[in-house]
């Protein structure tokens, strides 16, 4: 086993070492992270000091290297993770290449670009903004608020039906707080078939988490890593989720400036030790009619359209049940009209309208669909592909289209799913 590791491992080396030489540094860089973890791997097995100590020194070049290419296609000099020991050296990559192989394999998982969503993008749910801002916000900002027994939120799960808008909070979160770090996970980035290598990447992860406070740590269906334990599951499972609770709140971890948001759908589904980790479980339950109204508005953005606040109204009354995920479908459907008349028309008109690509300049030669029976002089027999495309004018959105597309759109989340999650919140939870 170590020699099939270690003998992969220097394959993958010296491929690398070739495409580096080669000058092809993004597929050099991927080369030498890969090498690094097939030699770990045989480290494992390795009985030998000698070569033990070698595969330890090779690691460490290799991932110095990576690091160095990475700086190099980055086009700047990022700062780089602060490991165990201090200062970042290539020196603390020799010690301890296996931690530095696990970070690097988790550099994915961290937001660089924060997503432009603002809190005013997310229709209704109040009480969720004001726990997040509680938990991430007011402690940057004026930190002398939470001093003595006054502390922010270490975890908060948001749970609720699919598609009410957990992970655009979270998206939020990240836009909002400017000055922490965003560590966004699933159980694709710590699940690993390697005996032993998923806990690492849990220790790992809060380590980083913390060498890089303020931070937060959000997981997108906790669910799938945090199961309830039984006996019947595996011993890698079993191991994932106790690592879990030790990092959460365990003896020895301190989480300062650390916040783990966890989103799921079955939050019953979760284990009742790490249930209690999320001190604050928030219900993200489906719109209402004052947030249906301000989602058809948002979805429907700067699209020509003749809706009027007595539409957008009337849509929220009739659309009970629906998630914002099914407002945004409908939406989408309603907008897609246009184009469907434009391709299924016979005829068409001139019309004035604005010119693609030149906000606020108004042309009065456009091109738009009509019906055969159109009384307009200009009206000519032609199709799309007659139109110069520049001068085709698609017709607004209308009532008409916004009520075919609802009727055409059915709600994704069912009743015994939303009994559930109402038990849950009487058990367990917290209204929104």
């Amino acid at each position: 086993m170590s020699n099939d590791m270690v003998r992969k491992g220097i394959e993958l080396a010296k491929e690398a070492t070739e495409l580096d030489r080669q000058e092809k540094f993004e597929e050099a860089k991927h080369g030498y992270e890969s090498a690094v973890q097939y030699l770990i791997m045989g480290l494992k097995y390795e009985k030998n000091k000698t070569t033990k100590d070698m595969i330890n020194a090779k690691c460490g070049e290799y991932l110095s290297r990576a690091e160095q290419l990475k700086d190099k296609l980055s086009g700047a000099n990022k700062k780089k993770p602060v490991v165990e020991g201090g200062s970042g050296s290539d020196g603390d990559s020799e010690e301890d290449p296996e931690k530095k192989a696990l970070q690097t394999a988790l550099e994915s998982a961290v937001v660089v670009e924060k997503p432009n969503i603002k809190w005013s993008d997310v229709a209704g749910l109040d009480g969720a903004k004001e726990a997040l801002q509680e938990a991430v916000i007011l402690p940057m900002r004026l930190p002398h608020l939470f001093t003595g027994k006054r502390q922010p939120w270490r975890g908060i799960l948001l749970y609720g039906p699919p598609g009410t808008g957990k992970s655009f909070l979270a998206k939020a979160v990240a836009t909002e707080a400017n000055n922490s770090t965003f560590i966004s996970v699933s159980s694709s980035d710590l699940v690993s078939k390697w005996q032993g290598q998923s806990e690492r990447l849990v220790k790992t992860l809060f380590d980083m988490a913390r060498e890089r406070a303020p931070c937060i740590i959000f997981i997108d269906e906790v669910d799938s890593l945090c199961g309830t334990r039984s006996e019947n599951e595996s011993e890698s499972s079993r191991r994932i989720k106790t690592e879990f609770l030790v990092q959460m709140q365990g003896v020895g971890h301190s989480n300062d400036n650390v916040l783990v948001l966890g989103a799921t759908n079955l939050p019953w589904a979760l284990d009742s030790a790490i249930r209690r980790r999320f001190e604050k479980r928030i219900y993200i339950p489906l719109p209402d009619t004052a947030a249906r109204r301000v989602m058809f508005k948002l979805n429907v953005g700067d699209t020509r359209c003749t809706l009027t606040d007595a539409d957008y109204l009337e849509l929220a009354g009739c659309t009970e049940g629906y998630s914002g995920a099914d407002i945004g479908i409908v939406v989408r459907e309603a907008i897609m009209e246009p184009v469907r008349k434009v391709q299924q028309a016979t005829h068409f008109k001139q019309v004035t309208g604005p010119v693609h690509g030149k906000p606020g300049e108004i042309a009065h030669d456009m091109w738009s669909p009509c019906s055969p029976g159109d009384p307009d002089p200009s009206k000519r027999c032609m199709t799309w592909m007659d139109v110069e495309p520049s001068k085709l004018l698609e017709p607004p959105v209308d009532m008409h289209d916004m009520r075919r597309a609802v009727s055409h759109t059915k709600p994704t989340v069912n009743h015994e799913d939303l009994e559930r999650i109402d038990q849950f919140t009487r058990d367990f939870g917290q209204d929104a």
